[in-house]
């Protein structure tokens, strides 16, 4: 391939490419030269030490960041990141939804286990670390396709703190909390997130969360938060996360903003109005959204966070009780939203908007792409009780489709200033995950520029490149212009993806070259196997 040509060339200029410097302006026709890892060159390259890449008819852009994903175990399971690159991915960002893989001591690694493997899907005890300085050391150990950065998910900072109690934290496990917090960011991560409708990110008070947002904000780095509520209470979820920010000084990314269920449908036209606000009053705020008018999440999400006081053995335990059994059925159905601002989703999309898509157990698998009723239907039983066998053999950690969002939000969501693309994909071994996983990027680019034409090509490269590369503090990376890391894709206007529903890990078309840290690792349509990524700090 001519891509494995450049190993004999002291690097490579692409000439005759439409090129988007990734800040939104429209495109130019000028030859882009990289040296080593670098982009040298913007403009009229003729050096022949030089391998001539032929861009013409194609798009230059600076490579995709994924701002939103669920990467940490596929990074370390599957480094190439092939279903990444095939997208223009070269850099992700990973610890989203206070899910991360460390910090973890001994004293609490198997409830981490547990607490990862419910999103991730199952993992070993070797698969989560003592801090992000180990969890880099293990990325290194054998290279990664794409570079990769982490927030410190607070998920694990409060586990280690309090486990899976609902307590309130006292001021001593606060603390331990702030120092755990600042020894991973002085390390490298990127930030911290929160994930508040996630035990036991959900017990937290207010004096717990903006006890790390200050440490943040010291630090210098944003808080990624999914909010206490994206249904009924999600302008007071939004409420809530700006008041930290306004009271720690942190800048900060609403985490996939969304109005799920029918009867909160046009809410994130509110919920934007109130960043716009918080912005004019000096908040730094913006927020993600993927390309999907489905989410995807697992089994447990569809509980109350008060069911999953103690883990989710002490859970199963309760179970057995069929008063309790009961109870939590009707709570799991209920209409109403409940003292704390939680709303069954249920009770607004309906047992027939959930699809079964993927389990860790074999005793599962016939379940895999029916949705709950039909599972139940079956069965002849009720959906509850196919949740309930979820729950007790895959340890409620099924990934399941949501089918719960609305046109008009999505589109009042990727027209505003303050987005960037986020897949939230969730990689995981078996089923037919989201297909946002395999296919976000380039349906950005061919459904929402091209169908739909909501944004401007030039526009949605600036979503998914400079915009999340500036929020994150990835320096060099994220812009064409001399001197920045070269991370790059040339695609045909035609790029596109290619995952459904039905057939969800296809492989997007229309990508030529991905350069990541200035290496081919995919070069005329297919993986050159070269492993190129570096882990950001």
């Amino acid at each position: 391939m001519q891509g494995q040509n450049t190993l004999m060339k002291r690097g490579f200029v692409v000439k005759g490419a439409a090129v988007f410097d990734g800040t939104g302006a429209e495109p130019s026709i000028v030859d882009v030269g990289v040296v080593g890892d670098r982009i040298v060159a913007v403009g009229a390259c003729d050096d022949r030490s030089l391998l001539a890449i032929d861009g013409a008819g194609l798009f230059l852009a600076p490579g995709f960041i994924d701002c939103h994903c669920h990467d940490d175990l596929a990074m370390l399971r599957e480094p190439d990141r092939i279903e990444k690159i095939a997208q223009g991915v070269t850099t992700v960002i990973v610890g989203n939804c206070g899910f991360s893989l460390f910090p973890c001591n001994d004293s609490f690694r198997e409830s981490l286990v547990e607490h990862a493997g419910s999103l991730l899907g199952s993992l070993g005890p070797t698969e989560v670390f003592e801090c992000f300085d180990d969890y880099r050391r293990n990325l290194g150990e054998h290279g990664i396709g794409i570079n990769v950065a982490s927030l410190v998910g607070h998920g694990p900072l409060r586990l280690e703190a309090l486990g899976f109690d609902s307590s309130e934290a006292r001021s001593q496990e606060v603390e331990s909390m702030e120092k755990r917090l600042e020894a991973q960011l002085q390390q490298g991560a990127i930030g911290l997130s929160l994930g508040l409708v996630y035990p036991p990110s959900a017990y937290a008070t207010r004096l717990e969360l903006l006890a790390l947002c200050r440490v943040a904000a010291r630090c210098g780095k944003p808080v990624a938060a999914h909010i206490r509520s994206y249904e009924a209470a999600l302008l007071d979820a939004t409420h809530e996360f700006l008041d930290l920010l306004r009271e720690s000084g942190a800048r900060g990314i609403l985490s996939h903003l969304q109005a799920a269920g029918r009867p909160n449908w046009g809410m994130v036209t509110r919920a934007l109005l109130e960043l716009e606000l918080a912005r004019m009053d000096g908040i730094d705020v913006c927020f993600d959204m993927y390309p999907y008018l489905a989410g995807s999440s697992y089994a447990l999400q569809l509980l109350p966070p008060s069911a999953l006081e103690g883990g989710i053995g002490a859970l199963k335990e309760r179970l057995d009780s069929a008063t309790y059994r009961a109870v939590l059925r009707a709570k799991v159905e209920q209409t109403d939203v409940d003292a704390d601002g939680w709303q069954s989703k249920i009770s607004v999309i309906g047992w027939e908007s959930v699809l079964i898509a993927g389990t860790s157990s074999q005793a599962l698998r016939d379940l895999e792409g029916k949705t709950l009723l039909e599972a139940s239907l079956e069965a002849s039983c009720e959906p509850f009780d196919v949740l309930e066998r979820l729950i007790r053999i895959d340890n409620g950690a099924t990934t399941l489709v949501l089918f719960q969002l609305a046109e008009d939000d999505l589109r009042a969501a990727f027209t505003h200033g303050l987005h960037m693309v986020g897949s939230d994909g969730i990689p995981r071994c078996g089923g037919s995950p989201h297909p946002r996983a395999f296919g976000a990027f380039p349906r950005v680019l061919n459904k929402i520029v091209g169908d739909a034409r909501w944004i401007s090509l030039p526009d949605a490269i600036r979503r998914m490149t400079s915009e999340p590369a500036m929020r994150f503090g990835l320096l060099d990376r994220g812009r064409i212009r001399p001197e920045a890391f070269a991370d790059m894709v040339l695609f045909e206007p035609g790029f596109s993806d290619q995952a459904t529903y039905e057939h969800s890990t296809q492989l997007a078309t229309g990508a030529q070259y991905v350069w990541v840290n200035g290496k081919a690792v995919w070069a005329e349509g297919r993986s050159t196997g070269v492993r190129a990524g570096r882990v950001l700090a």
